[in-house]
């Protein structure tokens, strides 16, 4: 019944910046964790960066330094900004939502593309 909307990706050249966000589609109760993941063709969906209620984060090394992960609790949005883009970071960037109680909801994507 939740539905996590994303927005912000597009078409950049090589060391551009975009900044996504993740929105809920109504106010949820006891989120936990928020994150971003993403997916290539052909490869596996795998995690990008999370950021806990208390702002703890954590950076796969591929993207460490680069991208910045953030939270707004009061309006239940997780935003991810993007700088020194690489042709490597092409993906769908899906967001993630984690209740306290382990539920979890997934976004339905938005493509960036880095172009060399």
């Amino acid at each position: 019944q939740v539905q996590l909307v994303e927005s912000g990706g597009g078409l950049v050249q090589a060391g551009g910046s975009l900044r996504l966000s993740c929105a809920a589609s109504r106010n949820i109760l006891r989120i936990d964790a928020m994150g971003w993941y993403r997916q290539a063709p052909g490869k596996e969906r795998e995690l990008v960066a999370t950021i806990a209620r208390d702002s703890n984060t954590n950076y796969a090394d591929s993207v460490k330094g680069r991208f910045t992960i953030s939270r707004d609790n009061a309006k239940d949005t997780v935003y991810l900004q993007m700088n020194s883009l690489k042709p490597e970071d092409t993906a769908v960037y899906y967001c993630r939502t984690v209740l306290a109680t382990g539920v979890y909801f997934w976004g339905t994507g938005t493509p960036v593309t880095v172009s060399s």
